[in-house]
């Protein structure tokens, strides 16, 4: 190779690597055309940045020496692979992605050079195709022997499986489908998610030990459906079964924590629900939690949108809080709520409504026994008015 083509080469790879737009363009390209990327949080974002600006640099390099991966590139590559292996990231999307990443780069080489010698073009070629021919083969063997590794620690695994989805690192159900059959699990379908923290003002980082505990608490015995344990700081955070929501209050109950259990989202939706019931312990007041009793999605998003960011409208709000409420044949029962917390009490309402005291109060049993709300309850009392008051 002459100094004059590896000049030009030389001059476009520093002009390259100078501009934070081209590695701003991979990943934009990245983010919008692979899926598994466009779910990414933004916690995540800098480390896909940061392997963009270290491929760019080493393919421009070996482009205009006409050189070829290293040793400690390849350590690199299977680095990576392996975490995002562990992440749960499927090897197809991470190889797209370093082909758009390619494609990109150029794109990028185009612009600057319109009127390349095709000396240097095809030598750009065959460093690609080769580049990319090796990091298949190196990302393939990674991946290989960390989904072993994984499987071989089942509860890392679930662990980790667990923190991908509460980070929405999995873009579709069938993508995490995938993962799960790597592993030899079935994920419960419908589930409940349970975040959960101990009572009190003092809340230290939750141990490891005390969230697998509070598993194995409430664990149905000889289910084959797979539950799994992480931590969020404080907080204890279980993916169960969706029965498990049920007996959730008494086994908090009994260690005197408080919790909120999400049951209505998809699988692929995890995060959402993760999100719903975080922020539903942080702002609900204290006689919200009562011993017994978590708080489900009705009061997570009544706290939404009492916040101002609701996760669902305001109708779904309803139908969440008053559930057979809203049928027809439950009229006389709104009519009795609507009568009840406008009057402040039993006796006043019943008389609004022409009933005996009795009758009016047997009412109120039934809108408990429909709803698992009880309207003498303060909090419970609130939802409902806020519920029957934004119902279309």
């Amino acid at each position: 190779m002459t100094s004059q083509p590896v000049a030009a080469r030389e001059h476009v790879r520093q002009e390259m690597v100078a501009d934070p737009r081209v590695v701003a363009a991979i990943v934009s390209a990245v983010h919008e055309q692979v899926p598994v990327y466009a779910a990414l949080d933004d916690s995540r974002l800098p480390e896909v940045r940061a392997i963009a600006a270290w491929g760019l640099e080493r393919l421009l390099h070996l482009w205009v020496t006409d050189g070829a991966l290293e040793p400690s590139d390849l350590r690199r590559l299977r680095g990576i692979a392996a975490a995002r292996a562990a992440d749960g990231r499927p090897v197809q999307a991470v190889l797209r992605a370093y082909r758009v990443a390619a494609t990109v780069l150029t794109d990028e080489i185009a612009a600057r050079a319109p009127r390349l010698a095709a000396a240097d073009a095809f030598a750009l070629t065959r460093m690609l195709l080769t580049a990319l021919d090796t990091l298949s083969e190196e990302m393939t063997t990674a991946y290989a022997a960390t989904d072993e590794d994984l499987a071989a620690d089942r509860d890392r695994a679930l662990r980790l499986l667990l923190d991908d989805l509460i980070a929405g690192r999995h873009a579709s159900v069938g993508a995490l489908s995938d993962r799960s059959a790597r592993l030899g699990v079935q994920l419960p379908d419908p589930y409940c998610l349970l975040v959960a923290e101990p009572g009190g003002a003092e809340r230290p980082d939750m141990a490891l030990d005390a969230a697998t505990g509070l598993l194995e608490a409430l664990a149905v015995p000889g289910d084959e459906v797979v539950s799994s344990a992480t931590v969020r700081g404080s907080r204890a955070v279980l993916l169960l079964p969706g029965a498990a929501a049920a007996r959730a209050g008494a086994v908090l109950g009994a260690r005197s924590w408080r919790g909120c259990a999400i049951t209505g989202e998809s699988l692929d939706r995890v995060a959402v629900a993760h999100r719903l019931a975080a922020d539903a312990l942080d702002t609900a007041p204290a006689h919200a939690h009562r011993p017994g009793r978590v708080l489900t999605d009705a009061d997570a998003h009544v706290l939404a949108l009492l916040g101002g960011h609701p996760a669902a409208a305001p109708d779904q709000v309803a139908r969440l809080v008053l559930g057979p409420l809203t049928d027809p044949g439950q009229r006389h029962l709104m009519e009795a709520l609507t009568a009840y917390i406008d009057a402040g009490s039993a006796s006043a309402a019943a008389r609004v409504l022409h009933l005996h005291a009795q009758s009016l109060r047997y009412r109120l049993r039934r809108i408990h026994a429909l709803t698992s709300r009880d309207p003498r309850d303060p909090w419970q009392r609130l939802t409902l008015d806020i519920a029957r008051t934004i119902r279309p």
